[in-house]
Protein backbone atom coordinates (compact mmCIF):
# COMPACT_ATOMS: atom_id res chain seq x y z
CA UNK A 1 0.00 0.00 0.00
CA UNK A 2 0.99 3.22 -0.81
CA UNK A 3 1.93 5.65 2.19
CA UNK A 4 0.13 8.47 0.63
CA UNK A 5 -3.48 7.66 0.42
CA UNK A 6 -5.93 10.37 1.87
CA UNK A 7 -7.65 9.37 4.64
CA UNK A 8 -11.54 10.06 3.74
CA UNK A 9 -12.76 11.38 7.48
CA UNK A 10 -16.55 11.31 8.39
CA UNK A 11 -18.98 14.23 7.55
CA UNK A 12 -20.10 16.39 10.90
CA UNK A 13 -23.37 15.60 10.56
CA UNK A 14 -25.55 18.10 12.64
CA UNK A 15 -29.87 18.67 12.71
CA UNK A 16 -31.42 22.42 11.94
CA UNK A 17 -35.12 22.19 12.88
CA UNK A 18 -36.82 23.68 10.12
CA UNK A 19 -40.03 26.33 10.25
CA UNK A 20 -42.67 23.76 11.02
CA UNK A 21 -39.94 21.62 13.69
CA UNK A 22 -38.99 18.87 11.40
CA UNK A 23 -35.42 18.26 11.82
CA UNK A 24 -33.25 18.69 8.21
CA UNK A 25 -29.89 17.00 7.84
CA UNK A 26 -26.95 19.07 7.48
CA UNK A 27 -23.14 18.28 6.63
CA UNK A 28 -20.98 20.61 8.01
CA UNK A 29 -18.25 21.81 5.70
CA UNK A 30 -16.05 24.87 7.30
CA UNK A 31 -15.73 26.09 10.74
CA UNK A 32 -13.87 28.62 11.36
CA UNK A 33 -13.27 32.05 13.78
CA UNK A 34 -13.18 35.76 12.13
CA UNK A 35 -10.24 37.79 13.42
CA UNK A 36 -10.37 40.19 15.91
CA UNK A 37 -13.64 38.33 17.25
CA UNK A 38 -14.45 35.61 19.97
CA UNK A 39 -17.63 34.59 17.11
CA UNK A 40 -17.33 31.04 15.78
CA UNK A 41 -18.89 30.09 12.83
CA UNK A 42 -19.93 27.15 10.35
CA UNK A 43 -21.09 26.43 6.61
CA UNK A 44 -23.44 23.88 6.50
CA UNK A 45 -24.98 22.19 3.28
CA UNK A 46 -28.52 20.10 3.04
CA UNK A 47 -27.12 16.32 3.13
CA UNK A 48 -30.11 15.52 0.88
CA UNK A 49 -30.09 18.49 -1.50
CA UNK A 50 -29.18 17.59 -5.25
CA UNK A 51 -26.33 17.69 -6.29
CA UNK A 52 -26.29 20.65 -8.41
CA UNK A 53 -27.67 23.08 -5.64
CA UNK A 54 -24.91 25.03 -4.17
CA UNK A 55 -26.84 26.06 -1.11
CA UNK A 56 -24.39 27.18 1.53
CA UNK A 57 -25.67 28.25 4.99
CA UNK A 58 -23.51 30.46 7.33
CA UNK A 59 -24.28 30.12 11.13
CA UNK A 60 -22.20 31.63 14.46
CA UNK A 61 -22.17 28.95 16.68
CA UNK A 62 -21.47 28.19 20.61
CA UNK A 63 -20.29 24.88 21.85
CA UNK A 64 -19.99 24.08 26.01
CA UNK A 65 -17.03 23.34 27.39
CA UNK A 66 -17.23 19.20 26.40
CA UNK A 67 -18.25 20.04 22.89
CA UNK A 68 -21.93 17.99 23.65
CA UNK A 69 -24.57 21.52 23.14
CA UNK A 70 -24.49 23.45 20.37
CA UNK A 71 -26.37 26.34 19.92
CA UNK A 72 -26.47 28.18 15.93
CA UNK A 73 -27.31 31.48 15.62
CA UNK A 74 -28.93 33.61 12.53
CA UNK A 75 -26.46 35.95 10.62
CA UNK A 76 -28.67 38.83 10.46
CA UNK A 77 -26.13 41.71 11.08
CA UNK A 78 -25.62 42.68 7.02
CA UNK A 79 -21.71 44.06 8.22
CA UNK A 80 -21.20 40.52 10.52
CA UNK A 81 -22.82 38.75 7.37
CA UNK A 82 -20.17 40.83 4.99
CA UNK A 83 -17.33 39.51 7.18
CA UNK A 84 -18.22 36.14 7.12
CA UNK A 85 -18.85 35.41 3.58
CA UNK A 86 -15.56 37.34 2.94
CA UNK A 87 -13.05 35.06 5.25
CA UNK A 88 -15.36 31.74 3.82
CA UNK A 89 -14.56 32.98 0.26
CA UNK A 90 -10.91 33.56 1.23
CA UNK A 91 -10.57 30.17 3.03
CA UNK A 92 -12.24 28.61 0.06
CA UNK A 93 -9.46 29.96 -2.40
CA UNK A 94 -6.69 29.01 -0.88
CA UNK A 95 -8.24 25.25 0.12
CA UNK A 96 -8.61 25.25 -3.68
CA UNK A 97 -5.07 26.44 -4.15
CA UNK A 98 -3.45 23.93 -1.74
CA UNK A 99 -5.67 21.24 -4.01
CA UNK A 100 -4.07 22.37 -7.15
CA UNK A 101 -0.55 21.63 -6.15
Amino acid sequence: MAGNEELLEEPEIIYIPDDEGNEEEFEVIMKFEVDGSDNKYMMVVPVDADEESDEVYAFRYEEDENGDDLKLFTIEDEEEWNIVEETFNTLMAEYEEDDEQ
